[in-house]
């Protein structure tokens, strides 16, 4: 029996993750109007050197927020050639094995991301959560001044314009993290569904 705080979960998670899924969609539109400037500029006036990062930028944007929302939705690529045909409890067990899977691999690639992201603010130790917290809290106590203090050599894209490479790091994290509690949302929802209940 699927227990209230599972429900709870499911509803929340479920609920942040297809509005902010909505919302995301129409960033699309960001990077096509980036893109028609960058066509624009280039052909009247002089090229703009942001364009093709901050349409680049946009588009990871798009693809990982979009993630959670894909995958409340179902809408990611699978083979039908026998899934299809089999029963709701058949279904339920293969995709519980394999959102154990994705789970594992969020885990990875969040893992990974958090020590991108603190590398790209000047961490070059082995405790990327540990400085990230450390962040966190010089921040939350001491505003951006203490916060410049923890902060080593800010990494930066190699190309001309130079942007920061951070902000889009912690929004791959976010998206992978939002990812991950999406996948378990499914895997309660695929237990559910073996034990003939629905959420």
């Amino acid at each position: 029996m699927m227990t209230s705080l599972m429900r709870g979960y499911v509803k929340v998670v479920d609920a942040v993750n297809y509005r902010l899924g909505r919302v995301v969609m129409y960033s699309l539109f960001v990077m096509v109007a980036v893109l028609l400037w960058s066509s624009i500029s280039k052909t009247f006036f002089l090229p703009s050197l942001w364009t093709l990062e901050v349409a680049q930028f946009a588009m990871v944007a798009y693809y990982i927020l979009g993630g959670p929302y894909s995958i409340q939705l179902g809408s990611n690529v699978r083979m039908d050639l026998f899934y299809a045909g089999w029963s709701v409890k058949k279904k339920a067990w293969f995709d519980a094995f394999t959102v154990l899977v994705l789970i594992f691999y969020l885990g990875v690639l969040l893992y990974g991301g958090v020590g991108s992201t603190a590398y790209s603010l000047g961490h070059f130790g082995t405790e990327p959560f540990v400085f990230l917290k450390d962040l966190a809290v010089a921040f939350v106590t001491g505003g951006p001044d203490a916060a410049a203090e923890v902060i080593g050599h800010i990494e930066r894209s190699p190309t001309a314009w130079r942007p920061v490479i951070w902000p889009i790091k912690a929004i791959m994290c976010l998206g992978f993290l939002l990812m991950l509690l999406q996948a378990v949302s499914e895997l309660i929802k695929d237990i559910a569904r073996i034990r003939g209940e629905e959420i």
